[in-house]
């Protein structure tokens, strides 16, 4: 399994704006893309960062999530909502 993680920060007073967006790509993901297992969404204690954590059954699977068109959607509206994004990539064993 492809296992990819990803910290948002978005820019000062844009988290109420990202997060609809985001929740709504990570549901798109789990429906509509048989190679992703899990796309969790989590918000830091202090609501300033948002945490993802997918499975793909592997690392073609990701390519395909990223090539879809609610994934494009997504990455054009969030653009200038975000400061960061660190993105890191593991296997599972």
């Amino acid at each position: 399994m492809y296992v990819v993680t990803v910290i948002f920060e978005p820019h000062a007073g844009q988290m109420e704006a990202f997060l609809p967006l985001m929740l709504e790509n990570a549901r798109l993901s789990l429906a509509d893309e048989p190679g992703c297992h899990r796309f969790d969404v989590c918000l830091s204690e202090d609501g300033n960062r948002v945490f993802l954590y997918e499975l793909y059954t592997d690392e073609a699977a990701f390519g395909q999530h990223v090539e879809t068109v609610h994934f494009k959607a997504f990455d054009r509206a969030v653009a200038d909502l975000v400061a960061q994004k660190t993105v890191k990539i593991y296997k599972l064993l």
